[in-house]
């Protein structure tokens, strides 16, 4: 998920919730509070859940090289001098 798509999902929860909170009470300062509310407490619980779950072993990819097959450590831990060592 995209941080963009995120946002919007959060900012249309927070849209319902002032809404309908608006509808019920006709006042604008407690509607808009309460929007804020939802706004910031779906944010983080959405952020929350898109944490806990992993991700699948084919969508990993290396963010150093991302050429590097899937399930191998990458290009983390190759040596960036290939070739006989000197000790």
């Amino acid at each position: 998920m995209r941080p963009v798509e995120l946002l919007v999902m959060a900012g249309v929860f927070g849209v319902f919730v002032g809404l309908f909170v608006f509808m019920g009470t006709r006042e604008w300062a407690l509607a808009l509070i309460m929007a804020g509310v939802a706004f910031v407490a779906s944010l983080v619980f959405i952020a929350t859940l898109l944490i806990a779950v992993a991700p699948k072993s084919g969508d990993r990819v290396d963010p150093v090289d991302p050429d590097a097959p899937t399930g191998t450590a990458g290009s983390v831990h190759r040596d960036p001098h290939p070739g006989p060592r000197e000790h």
